[in-house]
């Protein structure tokens, strides 16, 4: 599994995990992140069970899992958390968990003993260091219900979970993990929103709120990465998309 700085100030640093070349390949692709601070680091998406085996081997060779302290679900999907059991088996025992309200007896289901740090539907902000502190952001209906982004201003990148997500070929990333073309990347993004997404007032209020933001990288949670100029072509690009397009195989 490919892993990728993007982002060191000392001892703050954000690592993007991915593109593992031995994946099953009837298995989606994931991004997983981690942002360290100091000696206290936390998992964004750690991802699905079938990834935990290469994720834990290049994870390893970056920090040690005792410096784990926290662990952040966007959402109830099984590509993002349903290695949480195998997480909370090498992880310290008092490892923090923090997804949704909205989704904890429903992520009970990948493990009934873990106990969670709900986050309220406004948001929250945790500190990971003395000096870091990360904002959990509404994006609640895109796709998920109950879905937050996570934003770190000292290092301004927004972890933006299934927004901007894309589905690129192998063959297609030319070894990389950030989107060099937007214009040619954006077939790999299209039918993805346009499906996954259903409501254009959460769309609209979460380009609104994002834009405010400042953000030099834009982290999705499949994918590649964009950054600089691509940030706000993205948020353009899917402020005039047509979205929630699975509806139209109901007036048939």
């Amino acid at each position: 599994m490919k892993c990728v700085t993007l982002f060191r100030d000392n001892d703050h640093c954000w690592q993007a995990f991915g593109q593992d070349p031995d994946k099953p390949a009837n298995v989606i692709d994931t991004n997983q992140y981690m942002i360290r601070s100091g000696d206290s680091a936390i998992l964004l998406d750690p991802g699905g069970m079938e990834v935990f085996p290469a994720m834990l081997s290049a994870l390893s060779r970056e920090i040690s899992v005792d410096d784990i302290k926290m662990l952040f679900l966007s959402h109830q999907d099984p590509d993002i958390g349903s290695s949480l059991p195998l997480w909370r088996r090498v992880c310290r025992s008092d490892v923090k968990i923090y997804l949704s309200w909205l989704w904890a007896g429903f992520t009970a289901h990948f493990d009934r003993d873990a106990a969670f740090t709900t986050i309220p539907d406004e948001g929250m902000e945790i500190a990971l260091s003395h000096d870091v502190r990360l904002r959990f952001v509404p994006a609640h209906y895109l796709h998920s219900s109950g879905n937050f982004n996570v934003y770190d201003p000292k290092a301004r990148i927004l972890f933006s979970g299934d927004m901007g997500a894309s589905l690129v070929p192998p063959d297609k990333t030319n070894g990389s993990m950030f989107v060099s073309d937007f214009a040619g990347h954006i077939q790999y993004m299209d039918l993805f929103h346009r499906r996954w997404l259903a409501s254009t007032r959460a769309r609209d209020a979460w380009v609104a709120q994002v834009s405010k933001l400042d953000i030099d990288i834009l982290a999705p949670q499949h994918g590649l990465i964009f950054k600089g100029d691509d940030v706000k072509r993205f948020l353009d690009w899917i402020a005039g998309l047509e979205i929630g397009t699975g509806v139209n195989a109901m007036n048939r």
